[in-house]
């Protein structure tokens, strides 16, 4: 599914956000900020916007890892790095529960819009964990479910009903657009994604909503 959105998947994700991914991205990145010859492990890279304006907001010397289990969302993200000629950024295909790094490899650990994608959320967090240097930071940016149920009324009639209609109609994957309202469903909410990463081992674990609740973003530390 992830290889058949790839092509539209920035442009579409603009769109039916009514560009608010790009700002709550650029929170995201300020809390997770690099500083020099720090390394920063982007787990479900994507087509690499998180990974990027995390590398344009770091120290010159920081670098990022991203990986995924598309390939062609890898494919877009390499690409991306040869067309900014952008040397700091490395991609490698592989699963969030069972990441190939040493224990304690990264600085920081970053995802966005990935973890409720994960196979399993505790495993998943659980490597995020172990792969996070003490004294490092995870800073994972995902939708949320809004805790005002007037607001969420108005969020399932555009999600469950209205995206899929208009990734459809701009010549997206509507089947992919009818999972993103599914997935939301069935994640935790930010306090249940708080929980979790306290019991996969997070400290000093905060979240922050966004925009009425649509997305969170939560802070842990090793």
């Amino acid at each position: 599914m992830f290889d058949r959105v790839a092509p539209r998947y920035d442009a579409l994700n603009r769109i039916l956000s009514g560009g608010r991914d790009a700002g709550w991205r650029r929170r995201a990145i300020a809390l997770a900020r690099l500083g020099p010859r720090e390394v920063a492990l982007d787990v479900g890279v994507g087509t690499g916007d998180l990974a990027f304006g995390l590398l344009d907001a770091s120290d010159p010397s920081a670098r990022v890892i991203g990986v995924d289990v598309s390939p062609l969302m890898l494919e877009a993200a390499r690409r991306r790095a040869e067309e900014q000629g952008e040397p700091r950024f490395a991609g490698m295909l592989a699963t969030a529960d069972a990441l190939p790094f040493a224990d304690g490899a990264f600085e920081r650990i970053v995802a966005g819009f990935a973890v409720r994608n994960f196979g399993d959320l505790a495993v998943g967090l659980r490597e995020m964990r172990r792969v996070l240097r003490a004294g490092g930071r995870a800073v994972i940016l995902e939708l949320s479910t809004p805790p005002n149920p007037v607001v969420g009324v108005a969020y399932r009639l555009y999600f469950h009903r209205l995206s899929p209609l208009i990734a459809a109609t701009l010549g997206g994957d509507a089947a992919a657009y009818r999972y993103l309202p599914r997935s939301v469903a069935a994640f935790p909410n930010a306090e249940g994604l708080a929980a979790h990463m306290r019991d996969a081992g997070f400290a000093r674990v905060r979240y922050e909503r966004l925009n009425l609740g649509i997305a969170a973003i939560h802070v842990g530390e090793a």
